[in-house]
């Protein structure tokens, strides 16, 4: 069982930066991968970055250039370094933790998820 948590969200200027974090905890030893999503009310829930445990990252459409995910130095932990945010980035930003074979997409419902940390860009 793993319970996941994120922080870090608030209300943010367009251009500026945010920090986010997230923590598993429980039985996190067999974790293989952790990935950050977007979910807004009415629409279909967005992949954002995820780090495997072999070091490899992916970056969705909206991060690619922008935004940097990062393994901490414990197993169980993932930041997402936000830069040049804008209005579209707004949006509910929820953690996921698997211990399967992780292929995240924006359809990927598996393993244990966070309640989320809100972000808010402003014109």
């Amino acid at each position: 069982q793993v319970h996941v948590s994120e922080s870090g969200g608030g209300l943010v200027q367009t251009g500026g930066s945010l920090r986010l974090s997230c923590t598993a905890s429980g039985d996190f030893f067999s974790i293989t991968a952790m990935g950050w999503f977007r979910q807004r009310p009415g629409h279909q829930r967005e992949f954002i970055a995820s780090v495997h445990t072999d070091g490899r990252t992916e970056y969705g459409d909206r991060a690619k250039g922008r935004f940097t995910v990062a393994r901490g130095d414990r197993q169980n932990t993932l930041s997402l370094q936000m830069r040049d945010l804008t209005p579209e980035d707004t949006g509910l930003y929820l953690c996921n933790a698997d211990n399967g074979r992780v292929y995240y997409s924006d359809f990927y419902t598996l393993g244990s998820w966070g309640q989320g940390t809100q972000v808010t860009v402003s014109s």
